[in-house]
């Protein structure tokens, strides 16, 4: 498959993206070391970026292996424990600014097990030390039925954390922007620690697949603009802003209800937030009433309490503004997936009928 998404028979998905990423920065010279709790195959096995030979368990690294004078990947599988595992990959990444240091956590809700260091160091450490690090944090985000311990990474609380430009919170859509993504971590003359809100169930689905040439010549960006919308802006009355899966969510929905009057726009850098792109997205429809964010988290969670009022403050005259959101929930999702889809459906419906 792998090789058919290399010549473009077929689109590429996040385990090849990411492998192209990490090509990519070997070939400029960095090295990378990525540690977690499954990480060698990933959590999902969408990875396999350390092959094992069955008869004398000796692995193989077929990114060690590309040109001679290329950086060295080390891939490693972390013991269960969030807090000392994060806190070595910190102190690693501000030893060496020129390898691109990820953890991986096995899904993101485990990362509270790690809460102080993201409180006392990760978040703050350029501000109380002068003390700036590269370090990538990949945490698996998105319900999908798995109940309240398997689908969120607690997006809120980086949120609440960023102020002064002291990190990067990201929730890629695609697999050219996580790659994209990558590269810019490194390439940047500057470090700042990066949290993504890694994907599972887009990892493997058809329609998030990215052509070759959106690797080739793309960069990432901060907002995505609707693409089916292009020619017939003049029909949009309502605008939905919302970050990761839920846009295939509503791109299916909008699609099986042959709604034309509702835009889509993704918001795959939430902090900083991208003022600019937002601004060009909203300037796009001359004939916008209605703006709403759109998120799969209870109201008291997710990114609305961060966005509320940065949103509002750039509304055209007018238009209407809400929040389309769970119930305010003390738990991330509930525990049964019957419950789950039934929500899922309910939201979807709300934000574009």
């Amino acid at each position: 498959n792998r090789k058919k998404m290399y010549e473009g028979e077929v689109p590429i998905d996040w385990g090849f993206a990411e492998a192209l990423a990490f090509g990519s920065i070997l070939e400029n010279g960095y090295f990378i070391r990525m540690s977690g709790q499954d990480s060698k195959r990933g959590t999902f096995s969408h990875r396999h970026a350390v092959l094992v030979d069955e008869e004398n368990e000796r692995e193989y690294v077929p990114l060690n292996h590309i040109s001679d004078n290329q950086g060295f990947i080390e891939i490693i599988n972390s013991p269960l424990s969030e807090f000392s595992v994060l806190g070595f990959e910190y102190g690693y990444s501000l030893s060496d600014p020129k390898t691109l240091v990820l953890w991986e956590a096995q899904f993101g809700d485990f990362v509270n097990g790690a809460q102080i260091m993201i409180d006392q160091f990760i978040s703050s450490s350029e501000v109380k030390w002068h003390r700036m690090s590269g370090l990538v944090m990949l945490l698996p985000h998105g319900y999908e039925g798995q109940g309240p311990e398997h689908s969120s990474a607690r997006l809120e609380r980086f949120l609440q954390l960023c102020s002064s430009n002291n990190m990067q919170v990201c929730n890629c859509s695609t697999p050219a922007q996580y790659f994209h993504l990558l590269r810019r971590q490194m390439l940047r003359a500057y470090r700042k620690p990066l949290i993504i809100m890694s994907p599972k169930s887009l990892l493997r689905l058809p329609e998030a697949g990215s052509a070759l040439d959106d690797i080739s010549m793309g960069i990432f960006r901060e907002v995505l603009h609707d693409p089916e919308t292009k020619g017939n802006e003049q029909k949009i009355t309502r605008l939905l802003f919302c970050s990761g899966k839920i846009y295939y969510d509503l791109r299916k929905f909008r699609e099986e209800q042959g709604v034309e009057n509702v835009a889509i726009a993704r918001m795959e850098q939430i902090y900083p937030y991208p003022l600019e792109q937002v601004a060009d997205v909203m300037q796009l429809y001359p004939q916008l009433k209605e703006v709403f964010w759109v998120q799969e988290e209870p109201r008291n969670q997710g990114a609305w309490d961060f966005l509320r009022d940065r949103l509002h403050a750039q509304l055209p005259s007018g238009c209407y503004y809400k929040s389309i959101t769970r119930p305010p929930s003390p738990s991330p999702a509930a525990g049964l997936s019957s419950i789950h889809r039934e929500e899922q459906e309910e939201l979807v419906r709300k934000a574009l009928l």
